[in-house]
C-alpha cells in the first residue's frame, strides 16, 4: 500500500494546486478529483494549460485506488515516479500562475 499512498499524495498536491489557480481566478469549482475536468475549468477562463500540466489527468486515478485497496493493480515504482513528476510540474505551474497575476 506504500506506493499507492504516496501516489495519492502526489495526486492531492496536483488537485490542490489546480484548485488554488481556480480560486485565484475567482472560479467556483465542483467537489471532484478529476484533474482533467478541473483543468478544463481553468482553460474556460482563457488561461493556457501547458502540455506537461495537462498530463495531470493521468494521475486522477490515484485519488481512488489508495482508498479502495484491490481496486487496481499495485502501483509500480515507475508509475509512482511519474505521478510525482507530474504533480511537481502542476504545483510549479500553479505557483507561477498565482504569483504572476
Amino acid at each position: 500500500m506504500y506506493l499507492e499512498d504516496l501516489s495519492f499524495a502526489a495526486q492531492q498536491a496536483a488537485e490542490k494546486a489546480i484548485k488554488a489557480v481556480l480560486i485565484h481566478l475567482g472560479v467556483e469549482f465542483p467537489y471532484i478529483h478529476d484533474l482533467t475536468a478541473l483543468l478544463a475549468l481553468v482553460q474556460q477562463q482563457g488561461l493556457s494549460v501547458p502540455r506537461e500540466v495537462a498530463q495531470a489527468g493521468r494521475i486522477t486515478r490515484y485519488a481512488v485506488i489508495a482508498r479502495y485497496p484491490g481496486l487496481a493493480e499495485p502501483v509500480t515504482e515507475e508509475e509512482y515516479a511519474e505521478a510525482v513528476a507530474i504533480a511537481e510540474g502542476v504545483v510549479q505551474w500553479a505557483q507561477a500562475v498565482v504569483a504572476s497575476q
